[in-house]
């Protein structure tokens, strides 16, 4: 149960103007509670991605969470991973992330040493990488710079090394568009979201969320390098797939 303090009210009142969407202190505060009752099967998607650190590490090599927010990725990445020698890279651009992050890495006890790193993702140095997660990031990229980010990544990691890219989606076929919204909102109401909350936040995050189509990840990650591109999760409107180099 979330106390009052970190519970998600953001849009419970009206906001005029409505500034856009930012992962700034505010947001930071009460993310955890917002992130569980606005994406479907998070919880689940966050241990899959430590089932794959614990699969594709390898020895003496580098995990990156690009676009870290508190760490939850990079957490259970961490706790996963068996073999010697790795260290994990977590990355926000959000300085109120990052403090959060650091926060919630220092509590944490599994062995493998975590950098985290105040810094744009599309200006760190990505090396001899065995598992790369961008967990709802590239979703805020500008569409012209994702096939050159995910190029990088291609290009850092190791043979066999994995991408794992979580993103919400949307759909070309309009009816497959409306009923999977439809139940996503009918998630975030379940939740405890008002029609007010929901219609605002929807609202800020329009000319800054900019979802592409199943088709369009695959296209790109494919021009990117990667091989193999497979669809390991969906919940509704939100995917992971994974890349494999």
């Amino acid at each position: 149960m979330c106390s009052d303090q970190s519970k998600d009210t953001l849009y419970s009142e009206p906001h005029e103007p409505l500034a856009d969407f930012a992962f700034d202190a505010r947001v930071a505060a009460i993310f955890p509670d917002m992130i569980r009752r606005s994406v479907p099967g998070y919880a689940t998607l966050c241990g899959f991605l430590g089932l794959i650190a614990g699969e594709y590490a390898q020895p003496d090599s580098r995990l990156y969470d690009l676009g870290c927010s508190l760490g939850a990725a990079t957490l259970a990445m961490r706790r996963r991973i068996t073999q010697p020698g790795c260290r994990l890279i977590a990355v926000d651009n959000s300085p109120a992330m990052v403090d959060g992050c650091r926060e919630n890495v220092a509590a944490d006890n599994a062995p493998t040493p975590v950098d985290v790193v105040c810094a744009d993702i599309r200006a760190i140095a990505i090396e001899h990488a065995a598992v790369v997660t961008m967990n709802f990031t590239l979703q805020f990229i500008a569409p012209d710079e994702r096939l050159a980010l995910l190029q990088r990544i291609h290009d850092g990691l190791l043979p066999g090394g994995v991408l794992l890219l979580a993103e919400k989606l949307r759909f070309a076929d309009a009816t497959e568009q409306a009923t999977l919204e439809q139940l996503h909102l009918a998630f975030k109401r379940a939740n405890g979201y008002s029609e007010l909350e929901i219609s605002q936040k929807r609202a800020a995050l329009e000319r800054v969320l900019v979802p592409d189509t199943l088709e369009q990840h695959r296209a790109r990650l494919h021009a990117a390098g990667f091989g193999q591109v497979h669809l390991c999760f969906q919940a509704f409107n939100f995917a992971a797939l994974i890349a494999i180099r």
